[in-house]
């Protein structure tokens, strides 16, 4: 013996993980070539027919997925809950281990030092942004969406309990801390303008609180996907929806007509009101569930605001390089609430 302490191997930082999720040859698929993608919260990996995603070690006020542990239970979630809307989709989990060199595998053997998520990929000519731009979405895709999420919110999201004191106070409280965070020193955002799509937001659930307190009280509030946007829906013959919001369950708890305004706010930013609006309508018809125009405003106006501060959180991410284009988001859906409430122009 030399006296000397063997050599430690490094655990692998996320660098590390990033760099050989990037190399197609270390997938058992062998891929030809790797798309990689990052998101506020995640890295994305996309072969010709799969894709792994790996979340950043990162803690938020609202998640935490600093620890291995806390990964594994988000990816569990990931996949069981977005089974409900893609269940061909979501294929599972995958850990990723160490070898016994120091490297990294996704064979089965060494220590698990992170979890992917592992998904089918699906044709992104027919995810509904794309579509959209493109303008190919037919009034038989509206009806086809409409259709899944008539059926989702009857037979799968399950309802839930819910005061119409207890959700009519959220949004009163959601409401203002929006306004208080969009109205930030430095963010770049008009004074007034902000001021003026909360007075608006305020100002209904004040005098039509009402309309908020009936749809709890009726046994409305489900839970649903929670980020439903056009870049989550693929307009195959049987449409699919991927991308839930897994990891808060209060904020997939809500209302089937604030989920599908969000949807329609979401269309009409790209261009195309029609699209939003009919899968509302559709879903109304297939549901019996009456979709007032007044209700459906204010769900349009608020989630304009949530929208929009979470367009500003990108401006204090360090990864994230072009700030004027979330700031000018974040204006965007301002005045797109306003339009909602009286105060556009």
């Amino acid at each position: 013996m030399n006296g000397h302490p063997a050599a430690v191997a490094q655990a692998p930082t996320t660098a590390d993980k990033v760099a050989f999720l990037s190399r197609p040859g270390n997938y058992p698929d062998r891929a030809a070539n790797i798309e990689v993608r990052e998101t506020h919260m995640s890295w994305v990996f996309l072969g010709e027919r799969l894709v792994h995603k790996l979340k950043k070690p990162v803690r938020y006020p609202f998640l935490d997925f600093s620890t291995v542990e806390a990964r594994q239970r988000d990816c569990e979630r990931e996949v069981r809950l977005n089974r409900r809307l893609a269940g061909g989709i979501y294929l599972g989990m995958v850990a990723l281990h160490t070898t016994p060199e120091g490297g990294l595998t996704l064979d089965d053997h060494g220590e698990v030092v992170d979890w992917l998520v592992q998904m089918r990929r699906l044709p992104a000519q027919r995810m509904l942004d794309a579509a959209i731009a493109a303008e190919r979405v037919s009034a038989a895709d509206i009806g086809r969406v409409g259709r899944v999420m008539a059926a989702f919110y009857r037979d799968t999201a399950a309802a839930v309990a819910m005061t119409p004191q207890a959700y009519r106070r959220r949004f009163a409280e959601d409401i203002d801390a929006n306004a208080k965070e969009l109205a930030h020193a430095g963010l770049g955002m008009s004074p007034s303008r902000v001021a003026a799509l909360a007075t608006a937001q305020q100002r209904f659930v004040a005098e039509h609180g009402r309309l908020l307190e009936q749809r709890a009280r009726e046994g409305r509030i489900v839970e649903g996907h929670g980020d439903l946007r056009p870049e989550h829906i693929c307009l195959l013959a049987d449409p699919v929806i991927i991308d839930c919001l897994e990891f808060k369950r209060e904020l997939r708890l809500l209302d089937p007509l604030d989920e599908l305004a969000y949807l329609a706010l979401e269309c009409e930013r790209l261009g195309a009101p029609a699209v939003g609006r009919g899968i509302l309508e559709r879903y109304g018809a297939l549901s019996g569930d009456p979709c007032p125009a007044e209700l459906t405003d204010f769900y349009r106006m608020f989630r304009a605001a949530v929208r929009a501060r979470i367009a500003l959180w990108h401006t204090d991410d360090d990864s994230v390089r072009d700030h004027d284009k979330w700031r000018a988001r974040a204006r965007e859906y301002i005045e797109l609430g306003l339009g909602y409430g009286g105060g556009r122009g």
